[in-house]
């Protein structure tokens, strides 16, 4: 057993640290591994390396820590993390199919792996066996149902997400505005589930549900903005990312569309030249770097998702306090420091 979560205090400084004294993260893996035994059938075989890559599931602890956050039972909620790590997992996967990214957490991706035909499976076998999972949350039917329509909503709004990001190709002037709603439903919507569902099957009430979904959507937010500026922050040996695959796909992130607020007419330019597709990925993402760097765009970027999470703070003082707000807290403050 690793360190009580009742040792928050002494942890606070540390929200890796804190994070990992919680014993959230090693019983949703152990649920997991019973859930996926090994030697079953292919797709629990493609499954199972898809959902035990490492990782600090960072969205089923938020929803085991909302539903503690308003009074609720880890026990009764666990099924849920269970169902909201499934979509989580099965929108990488078939993240990974779009972009044509051969990483994922520091080893080969699942079409990379197993093929296309077998990831498009797996991701949709996936999707379908989070709704046997919520079913299995011991409570009463109303909450449960409540939780079933937050992750399909959230599942719909990935999608439009998605959707909205392929939009946005090779144009640095994107408002910011509209990244954000872009960063709002394809990375926020599964913060947003997991927290809503979580306050939701915990008992909270219509003020405690609202705070801990406002809470989510910044964090998500954050996290988006945090992702983007991972490429320029450390190098893929440490991301577990290619750093020079959204250059390559010619998609405007965060501090690129900072940069595009900074820049005078000449560094636009070279903006616009660097996701217009004329250049290699790697030569594209080396164009970024040497713009954004000397435009301080990077430390700008850090800066305004440092702020969301900030806001993200304040909603948690509505929600009664513990280990659970504790711990939403830790990963608020981890989505914008990590390396990966």
């Amino acid at each position: 057993m690793t360190a009580r979560i009742s040792d928050a205090h002494d942890l606070a400084g540390d929200p890796a640290a804190l994070l990992a004294a919680s014993p959230v993260a090693a019983e949703l893996r152990a649920e997991l591994e019973r859930r996926w035994p090994a030697g079953t059938d292919h797709i629990g075989e493609v499954s199972r390396y898809a959902l035990l890559a490492p990782g600090k599931m960072l969205r089923p602890v938020m929803l085991v820590a909302a539903a503690e956050a308003v009074g609720g039972d880890r026990a009764a909620v666990l099924p849920a993390a269970v169902a909201i790590e499934y979509l989580h997992v099965a929108s990488l996967v078939h993240d990974d199919i779009i972009d044509g990214d051969e990483l994922r957490r520091g080893r080969a991706s699942v079409p990379v792996r197993f093929g296309v035909p077998d990831a498009i499976v797996t991701g949709d076998a996936l999707i379908l066996s989070l709704f046997a999972a919520l079913t299995e949350c011991g409570l009463p039917a109303e909450p449960v149902l409540a939780a079933v329509r937050a992750v399909a909503d959230a599942g719909v709004d990935l999608c439009r997400g998605q959707a909205l990001e392929a939009e946005l190709l090779r144009d640095p002037a994107c408002p910011p505005e509209r990244y954000r709603r872009m960063a709002a439903l394809k990375t926020g919507a599964l913060f947003r589930a997991a927290c809503r569902s979580g306050a939701v099957l915990g008992g909270g009430d219509t003020e405690q549900v609202a705070a801990a979904t406002r809470f989510a959507d910044r964090v998500g937010t954050a996290f988006q903005m945090h992702d983007d500026l991972l490429p320029y922050l450390a190098e893929t040996e440490v991301t577990g990312k290619s750093g020079s695959s959204d250059a390559g796909n010619m998609r405007p992130t965060f501090p690129v569309i900072v940069a595009h607020g900074m820049a005078g007419a000449r560094d636009r330019a070279l903006l616009a030249e660097a996701l217009s597709g004329h250049r290699s990925p790697v030569e594209s993402f080396a164009l970024l770097r040497e713009v954004l760097t000397r435009l301080g765009a990077v430390e700008r970027a850090a800066a305004e998702a440092a702020e969301e999470i900030r806001r993200a703070h304040r909603d948690l003082a509505v929600l009664p306090g513990g280990d659970g707000a504790r711990l939403l807290a830790a990963v608020a403050d981890l989505a914008i420091h990590r390396d990966r």
